[in-house]
């Protein structure tokens, strides 16, 4: 099956297009530097960098699977979502590429992929009426990367857009969760004492409590409730991968932020998968990402079914 990807990023979707056994003949991105990597880690795919609300739609190869994943942090709670914010605005727009895209080729299916709250969007019926009009019935399935072997809790919206009578929902099978203990790598990293002149009170209320609940070796997130109150067990998988440092990693009397591989490795992404040296430009690429065995999983089953 030959597949296109759509707002490509770091392509997690591409890698997981692969690992189903699919062909990915196409992908594009406006960033430079996210084609720049894409490109690395897919060599036998063509590439576009543009604004995709401007692509000429003609000029992308045929396929049988279009893959989308629109921006996002219009939509994101994390983010904010205020109305008349002008960058949140075009970044909800980003998602009529996808119309765009379907209405020149009419694939046999689509996914797309976005934080849940994109069917809260005002436009979101409107959105979903253009699909329908081109043909397509939608499926959403709101899934958890845990669920799929991940060590990482990320729940995602995948909408399964096919050219069907009924919209087509996916059985998926539900695989055992996979802790973080998995990646974290306690030889690596550069270490801090925790206890120093500066250190935030905050950050050693955190400390204390997570010790309080794990004991000496556990996960702190620097912001937030949940784990951000109480930290995380090693045992578990960890929450959520943002596109900037978060995650904490505390091991007796001193911590440390995770490394850009072992974010690679939370994702699911391959321990070969190329990523820039910059750790920060890692990380953004990293937390805009499909984790890469959920679309496995997830054009796996749709791969069956049409």
């Amino acid at each position: 099956m030959r597949c296109v990807d759509l707002f490509a990023g770091a392509g997690g979707f591409s890698t997981g297009a692969t690992m189903a056994g699919a062909q990915v003949v196409w992908a594009a991105n406006h960033w430079p530097l996210a084609v720049k990597y894409h490109a690395a880690n897919h060599p036998g795919t063509d590439h576009a960098c543009q604004d995709l609300q401007q692509a000429d739609w003609s000029q992308v190869p045929a396929h049988d699977l279009l893959l989308a994943s629109p921006c996002c942090q219009g939509h994101s709670p994390a983010r904010g979502k205020a109305h008349g914010n002008p960058q949140h605005d075009a970044s909800r727009s980003t998602a009529w590429a996808v119309v765009s895209a379907a209405e020149q080729h009419r694939p046999a299916g689509a996914v797309i992929e976005n934080v849940p709250e994109f069917m809260g969007w005002a436009l979101y019926p409107a959105w979903k009426s253009a699909m329908e009009a081109l043909g397509y019935t939608l499926a959403p399935h709101v899934l958890d990367a845990a669920d799929h072997g991940v060590p990482q809790h990320r729940e995602r919206l995948f909408i399964v857009a096919t050219r069907s009578k009924a919209a087509l929902q996916l059985q998926l099978q539900r695989r055992d969760p996979v802790p973080a203990s998995t990646f974290v790598d306690f030889g690596a990293g550069r270490w801090s004492v925790i206890d120093k002149p500066g250190r935030s009170p905050r950050t050693l209320a955190r400390v204390a409590a997570g010790r309080a609940a794990h004991g000496h070796r556990f996960l702190a997130p620097y912001y937030g409730s949940g784990s951000g109150a109480t930290g995380r067990s090693l045992q578990r998988p960890i929450g959520t991968i943002t596109t900037k440092d978060r995650w904490s990693v505390i091991d007796g009397e001193r911590m440390r932020m995770l490394t850009a591989c072992e974010c690679r490795a939370a994702m699911g992404f391959p321990a070969d998968y190329q990523l820039p040296p910059q750790h920060h430009q890692a990380v953004h690429l990293l937390g805009n990402a499909v984790c890469p065995p959920v679309a496995r999983d997830v054009i796996s089953a749709l791969m069956a079914k049409i």
